[in-house]
């Protein structure tokens, strides 16, 4: 039996009780579980995958296929406290799910549901996905061969939700649609030494202060200004008393960048500010780079042009073509190794992403399944490969 608006509404509901942080998703795993149990398994295939045991991937097996479908959705949740008061708030003090993914998970519910109803021409992956907001979960799966023989994908959707659109809206564009992102460690080695007898130390918090100065000209003098980068440094320690020179020193900071190319040119631009750095101070300067699977989310041209022109022509869909944000993704990865395009679903919410008061919603749920599904009969009816 299909799930109706208010079963997927209670799915929701039940998902944001229960929120779990990266890598944690044991509870939010073993509900969806039990509800794709429920579903007709006629032509449905599970795989989970021993070594990232919070993932799972459904196959619906099509009548006549031609190529393998996927889509991803995400199901962790954030460190935040929820401030909303709601009847369904979370159960687990201190996370909750500020980014929306009980929304997606519900969305990738209704839509496995009425494929598991009303079998598709193609075959369709479906990959519940822990650890988006941390560690990397897509490039994990990835990385063990999740996505290998009958799993296997040829092309790969999946959506966000977006506070700013009005509710049910597709938003999407040609193109970067989130930023790269790559977390910078600097470690500054100097020498501490008496505040009274400065030329017998070498200051790392004078090496720090120099080094975040300079690095700010990176974005400003050395990027084309219609183009995007970004450099944020949001945590510096330092020194242990007013009156001791400090030896060390720790920046920790983002690199954000549309493109791959200008992720890596601001690396190579901070790596030769710290190799100026210290010949000039005498110091040494370690500088450690993760970027895990948050690549650019890069649309793929063809897809995307289908899906968009696929958006505008149905009557029952409100389309809007969006900017790129800056924010970061680990769908990225994902399409960067296989043909895919991500979308944003207006959900309306008074807080944005990420905080306390994030609230989207609900009918944007019903609204989501509905798009997805119709896009993807469109998709399976169309003769190029």
């Amino acid at each position: 039996m299909t799930l109706s608006s208010d079963e997927l509404i209670q799915i929701r509901r039940h998902l944001h009780s229960i929120p779990e942080l990266s890598m944690q998703e044991y509870k939010t795993q073993a509900y969806v579980k039990q509800i794709i149990a429920s579903f007709s398994q006629t032509n449905l295939e599970i795989k989970e995958l021993p070594d990232l045991p919070t993932a799972l991937l459904v196959l619906v097996k099509g009548s006549k296929p031609v190529r393998n479908i996927g889509y991803r959705c995400d199901m962790d949740a954030l460190p935040v406290t929820e401030t909303n008061g709601l009847s369904y708030a979370s159960k687990n003090p201190g996370v909750m799910h500020a980014c929306g993914h009980d929304l997606h998970t519900a969305v990738a519910l209704g839509i496995l549901n009425y494929y598991s109803e009303h079998q598709p021409k193609d075959n369709l992956v479906f990959f519940f996905q822990p650890a988006e907001e941390s560690e990397s979960g897509g490039k994990v799966a990835y990385d063990l061969g999740a996505f290998t023989g009958s799993f296997q994908i040829d092309e790969f959707y999946g959506l966000h939700d977006n506070p700013l659109l009005k509710t049910g809206v597709i938003g999407c564009r040609n193109g970067t649609l989130f930023a790269g992102t790559t977390e910078v460690n600097i470690i500054i080695h100097g020498k501490s030494g008496h505040a009274a007898y400065p030329h017998l130390a070498n200051d790392a918090i004078v090496i720090a202060a120099n080094f975040i100065n300079q690095v700010q000209t990176v974005i400003s003098r050395s990027i084309d200004p219609i183009k995007c980068g970004v450099i944020t440094f949001g945590k510096i320690q330092a020194g242990v008393i007013r009156n001791v020179i400090a030896g060390e020193a720790r920046i920790e900071g983002t690199i954000r960048g549309l493109n791959q190319e200008m992720i890596e040119f601001i690396r190579q631009r901070i790596i030769e500010i710290a190799a100026g750095l210290e010949k000039s101070f005498n110091c040494q300067i370690t500088v450690e780079y993760n970027q895990g699977g948050y690549y650019p989310v890069e649309n793929n041209s063809e897809l995307t042009k289908r899906f968009i022109n696929y958006m505008k022509e149905n009557k029952q869909i409100t389309f809007e073509e969006t900017k790129p944000k800056m924010t970061g993704e680990d769908f990225g990865y994902l399409i960067n190794k296989i043909p895919g395009m991500m979308f944003w679903l207006g959900v309306e919410s008074k807080g944005a992403l990420h905080s306390a008061e994030f609230l989207p919603n609900e009918a944007a749920i019903q609204k989501g399944v509905d798009a997805v599904v119709g896009f993807f009969n469109y998709r399976m009816n169309l003769e190029e490969v």
